[in-house]
C-alpha cells in the first residue's frame, strides 16, 4: 500500500487558552526527511498561563469531573479511537517511523489503554484502617478514599507516540488531574490528535493541554514550576535525572529511561523457538525501545549457530518505507543517530569483533539489522543503550561469568532467560539485576497493565497504567468518632 503524500498540515498548540505562538518547528517523516507538518511553539507566558488554567481547575472542587464523567470519556475515547485506527496508524508511521504493521499494533494496544484506564475507577478503592484496638482507638471508625494529586506535567518520547501518551494522560485524566504533555518534537502529531480525540470524547480542553515549547528553558520552566504535583518523565537518563535535580519541593515523580537489555540463553535450547523471539525483540523499530534485546549471552555450546542464525533472520528482514504495509524494519529517527549507531558498531569491529550481518547503514536513514559476535566488554555497544537494530552475542562457559556481565552495568530494566531446565529458569531469575524477567520470551515483552520499572539510572517508580493512576492519586483518610 502506497501513502499519497499530501502538503504539510499545521498544527495549534493544544492548550486551552489563546495566546499567540512563539514560533513554528516542522515535523519530518525520519525516512525520507519530509516536511510532513509544522506545528506552533510556545514561550514561557504561554506555559505560565496554561498551569494557571490547569492549577484552577484543580483548587475549585466543584468542576472536578465525577467518576462516572471520566469513565464515559474514556470508553468513548477508546471508541473514537478504535474507529479511527487505520489514520492514526498511518500517522505514527510517518513521524515516528515505525513500520505500519507495528504501528498498528500499538494503537490496539492504546485502545486497550484507555479502556484499562476507566476500568481502573470501577476496581481501585480505599481501604478500612482497624480501629478499637487499642483503648485510644475506640469508638472510632477509620477508612480511606482517593483524590487527584493535583496539576501533572508529562514529557513524552518519540518511539511510542500514540501509546506513550494514553500511559501518561489516560490516568491522569481517570485520577481526576489536569494534565499538560509536551510530546517528543519528533512525533507531537499523534499526541495533539489524541487530545484532540479526548476533547472530541467529551473531555473539557483545560483537562488535557499539549504544547512544544520554543526551547529548553521553556520546557524547564514548565516542568519545575511550584504548580506542578506530579511530573512524568519518558525520555533519555540525562535529561530525566537532570529534570527530577531541578524539580519543586513536593513534586513527586516517575522516570522511565532506557536500559541495555541482557538475556541469558541455555545450551539445551530450541534455536528454532529462541531465535525468532530474538530477532523480534532486537529489531522491531529498528531497536529503538528502551528494554530492546541488545546483549544475548548465550552458552558456547550454541552461541555461535544462534549468532549466524540471528544474523540470517535479521537480512531476512524488510527495511524501508515504514507506511509500507510489508516494511519489517523503518529508519532510525534522526539522520545523527544512524551515524552514531554506525561508529559504535565500527569501533566494536575496530577492536576485532566479527560481524555476521549488516554493519552499515542502507539508506540515510536506514541501518541494516546488525548481529556482532563476541565485542569486547568495555565497548560501547557492550556498556551503553544502543537504541538501534544491533543485536551482541557473547558465547560463556561458565554461567556464572555471564550473570556477572549481565548484571554489570549501571543499568537494570528488563532481563530474558531462555531454557528447557526450570532449576537454571528459577536461578537466573533470581540473580539477575532487573525488575523484571521473561523466562522463554524476549526481554521487550510487555502488556500495559503490568508494572514496568527501570532500575538504577533506567528511572525510578514503576510505570505501567495502574501504577501510573495509582501514583497520581492520593490517599485520603477519614475518621470518625462516636458520640
Amino acid at each position: 500500500m502506497s501513502i499519497a503524500k499530501q502538503d504539510p498540515a499545521h498544527y495549534r498548540h493544544r492548550l486551552a487558552i489563546e495566546t499567540v505562538p512563539a514560533g513554528v518547528m516542522d515535523v519530518f517523516a525520519p525516512y525520507d526527511g519530509e516536511v510532513i507538518a509544522t506545528v506552533d511553539t510556545v514561550d514561557a507566558n504561554a506555559v505560565d498561563k496554561a498551569l494557571d488554567q490547569a492549577q484552577a481547575l484543580y483548587v475549585d472542587r466543584s468542576s472536578w469531573l465525577a467518576v462516572a464523567q471520566r469513565m464515559a470519556i474514556l470508553n468513548r475515547a477508546a471508541d473514537l479511537l478504535s474507529e479511527r485506527a487505520e489514520t492514526f496508524a498511518i500517522l505514527a508511521a510517518r513521524e515516528g517511523g515505525k513500520p505500519l504493521v507495528d504501528s498498528r499494533a500499538e494503537v490496539a494496544r492504546a485502545v486497550d489503554g484507555l479502556r484499562n484506564c476507566a476500568e481502573l475507577l470501577r476496581s481501585e478503592s480505599g481501604r478500612e484502617v482497624p480501629m478499637g484496638v487499642t483503648p485510644a482507638s475506640s469508638g472510632r471508625l477509620a477508612f480511606t478514599h482517593h483524590e487527584p494529586i493535583g496539576v501533572v506535567v508529562a514529557v513524552s518520547a518519540f518511539n511510542h507516540p500514540i501509546n506513550l501518551v494514553v500511559h501518561q494522560v489516560g490516568p491522569a485524566v481517570a485520577a481526576g488531574c489536569p494534565v499538560i504533555i509536551k510530546p517528543a518534537e519528533d512525533t507531537p502529531l499523534s499526541c495533539y490528535r489524541l487530545i484532540d480525540l479526548l476533547r472530541e470524547a467529551g473531555l473539557p480542553p483545560g483537562w488535557a493541554q499539549a504544547l512544544l515549547t520554543d526551547g529548553l528553558a521553556t520546557a524547564e520552566r514548565l516542568v519545575t514550576d511550584p504548580r506542578v504535583a506530579f511530573f512524568s518523565f519518558i525520555g533519555s537518563a540525562r535529561v530525566g535525572w537532570y529534570l527530577r535535580s531541578r524539580l519543586a519541593p513536593g513534586t513527586r515523580c516517575a522516570l522511565e529511561h532506557g536500559g541495555a537489555a541482557p538475556v541469558l540463553v541455555d545450551r539445551n535450547v530450541d534455536l528454532g523457538r529462541v531465535v525468532p523471539a530474538l530477532a523480534k525483540g532486537g529489531f522491531y523499530h529498528a531497536g529503538q525501545v528502551c528494554v530492546s534485546v541488545q546483549r544475548v549471552f548465550a552458552h558456547a555450546d550454541v552461541a555461535e549457530t544462534l549468532a549466524k542464525q540471528l544474523a540470517e533472520a535479521g537480512a531476512a528482514l524488510s527495511v524501508g518505507d515504514p507506511t509500507q504495509g510489508d516494511t519489517d524494519v523503518g529508519p532510525l529517527i534522526r539522520p545523527a543517530e544512524l551515524q552514531r549507531v554506525d561508529e559504535w558498531v565500527n569501533e566494536a569491529t575496530a577492536a576485532g569483533t566479527r560481524c555476521l550481518s549488516g554493519g552499515k547503514p542502507l539508506t540515510g536513514s536506514c541501518y541494516a539489522p546488525t548481529v556482532l559476535f563476541d565485542p569486547p566488554m568495555d565497548s560501547r555497544v557492550s556498556r551503553q543503550e544502543i537504541f538501534g537494530p544491533v543485536i551482541c552475542v557473547y558465547p560463556y562457559q561458565n554461567v556464572e561469568w555471564a550473570i556477572q556481565q549481565a548484571n554489570g552495568l549501571t543499568f537494570a530494566f528488563q532481563a530474558a532467560v531462555f531454557t528447557r531446565d526450570i532449576d537454571f529458569a528459577f536461578s537466573a531469575a533470581d540473580r539477575l539485576a532487573a525488575s523484571a524477567v521473561m523466562i522463554n520470551d524476549h526481554t521487550a515483552f510487555r502488556v500495559d497493565w503490568m508494572p514496568f520499572a527501570g532500575l538504577r539510572e533506567s528511572g525510578l517508580g514503576v510505570g505501567g497504567i495502574p501504577y501510573t493512576f495509582h501514583d497520581m492519586r492520593v490517599e485520603k483518610l477519614v475518621v470518625l468518632r462516636s458520640t
